[in-house]
């Protein structure tokens, strides 16, 4: 830890300050005036606002200690604060609380230790805060962060405030600047400046962080993305109002998020691809009456876990990824999915929202990969939990229809034929109903142009219903093939009787064989 610094000389202002810490009174250097107390106007605030960065970071790494029976702090108030504030590796000895304050430099929390960090309503360069422990509250709310906040491996023992906020990614104030990046990153493998690209495009980069208070940012306007990669936040975080636009792929990158309740909802907007694979969310993960854009892949969230998915944005462009994902409760409407979805491997509980079965058939068949079994023997296996059989083999059918088109020619004209004949096994009315056309057209056709008797001396009597039926059963039953011979053109329907009779036979068997095999596709 670095020694405190002790100083010979301090301004007015910093003398009020010096002589506050030790019982964390409050220092308000403002005048009252809001245009002129607004910390985005204090470049140019005078002397008597001005406090070094390094009079502040000396007080709070111990140059002056608590009263008996009070307790040290920093707190104040519509400041200029000049140079970096520089706590990295020091442990605080009072909270901090600035309000209303304008920091030109860094402030570096990185692997400090604080009982409570507060910038309220602050116009910041930029906040490294990377491996802190806060034991307490870190909040941000109102304040305007011009070059992004590092929060990666941090543990915050209470609330992450970041509501209100504009904040700004450090690529994107470089570039507004007419500059390089402030902060060097390491290199990377993937390239000599991969990381560095990937930090400058993150408002705030925060992989790792652990929260276990609710985490905010609500109304908060971002210019850069959110890294939340292996975060934990266990309190839940909250974007209600929050505007995301991103200057790289993604406004939000959050895979192997362990959180309890993730809200992108009630006027959340998003720009860029949210990404949350392998996320897991022990409660609800809410997208409604958000805005979603993003050129290809708007939401990549496979392979996650969820409680339950509200998927109901008010708009939404682009590509859908639930791929092997495990959800609780899926409430959706069909206008979710304005492109094409990934549903391979995803496994439901129950499902939830305006469909009917064919905008579910629909929804299911528009993997861009092509046809896969598995979602339509999933959204099956739904409408068989809930007692609706009938749509359960109507989804069923729809998968053997699309698999048709994946075979090879014979394949398809064998699969064409048994959906003509038996629906696949799942209409077997069809094959009664094709038996009773096959069984008017013999009866009609034979009754009126009779076949000749094989053996004159034997006696019977000729019925065209019996024998029409005798030659549609793959085995005579009633003895008539060999008793009677057709003449003329009914040769042709009689052997076309008896083809169609043995069609029908092997597609019932297949279809029955299908229908009744164990497994999910029955």
């Amino acid at each position: 830890m670095r020694p405190a610094r002790s100083f010979r000389r301090l301004s007015p202002a910093e003398r009020r300050v010096w002589n506050a810490y030790p019982t964390g009174a409050w220092v308000d250097l403002r005048t009252g005036d809001p245009e002129e107390d607004d910390p985005a106007n204090g470049g140019g605030w005078g002397p008597e606002r001005t406090v070094r960065a390094e009079v502040l970071a000396s007080l709070l790494r111990g140059a002056r200690q608590a009263e008996p029976g009070g307790t040290a702090g920093l707190r104040l108030a519509g400041a200029r604060v000049t140079g970096e504030l520089d706590l990295s590796d020091a442990v605080l000895t009072g909270k901090l609380h600035l309000i209303g304050c304008r920091l030109s430099g860094i402030i570096s929390l990185t692997d400090a230790t604080a009982a409570g960090v507060r910038l309220q309503g602050c116009d910041l360069e930029r906040v490294r805060a990377g491996r802190c422990t806060v034991n307490g509250l870190f909040d941000l709310d109102g304040s305007r962060v011009r070059s992004g906040i590092r929060m990666d491996d941090a543990q915050v023992n209470g609330q992450l405030r970041l509501s209100r906020m504009r904040l700004s990614a450090q690529g994107e104030h470089s570039r507004r600047d007419g500059g390089r990046p402030r902060e060097p990153y390491e290199r990377s493998e993937g390239g000599p400046y991969g990381r560095e690209a990937d930090q400058a495009r993150c408002a705030l980069w925060a992989g790792g962080l652990t929260v276990t208070g609710a985490t905010f940012l609500r109304d908060t306007h971002v210019t850069g993305g959110l890294r939340l990669v292996g975060a934990r936040l266990r309190g839940g975080i909250y974007l209600r109002g929050a505007a995301v636009t991103a200057t790289g792929p993604y406004a939000v990158e959050a895979d192997m998020l362990e959180c309890g309740t993730v809200e992108f909802s009630a006027g959340f907007t998003a720009t860029g691809t949210i990404r949350m694979r392998g996320a897991r969310v022990g409660g609800t993960l809410s997208f409604s009456g958000a805005v979603l854009k993003a050129p290809g892949r708007v939401l990549h969230l496979s392979h996650a876990q969820m409680d339950e998915l509200i998927l109901m944005p008010a708009g939404i462009e682009g590509e859908v990824n639930l791929a092997y994902s495990r959800i609780g409760v899926l409430l959706d409407r069909p206008e979710a999915y304005p492109g094409g979805v990934h549903l391979n491997g995803l496994v439901y509980e129950a499902l939830r929202g305006p469909w009917d079965v064919a905008e579910r058939l629909s929804w299911v068949n528009r993997d861009p990969d092509g046809h896969r079994p598995q979602p339509y023997e999933q959204l099956a296996a739904w409408y068989r939990r809930i007692g609706h059989e009938p749509d359960a083999r109507r989804v069923l059918l729809a998968k053997q229809r699309g698999r048709r088109g994946t075979l090879r020619p014979a394949g398809r004209a064998w699969g064409g034929l048994l959906d003509l004949v038996v629906g696949y096994g799942y209409r077997p009315w069809l094959a009664a109903l094709w038996a009773a056309v096959l069984l008017t057209a013999g009866t009609v056709a034979f009754g009126a142009m009779p076949p000749v008797k094989i053996d004159p001396e034997e006696v019977r009597v000729f019925q065209p219903f019996t024998y029409t039926l005798d030659l549609l059963v793959p085995v005579s039953v009633f003895e008539q093939r060999g008793a009677w011979e057709p003449v003329g053109w009914t040769r042709w329907l009689a052997w076309t009787l008896i083809v169609s009779g043995w069609i029908l036979a092997t597609a019932l068997i297949s279809g029955a064989a299908r229908v009744l095999r164990p497994g999910p596709a029955a």
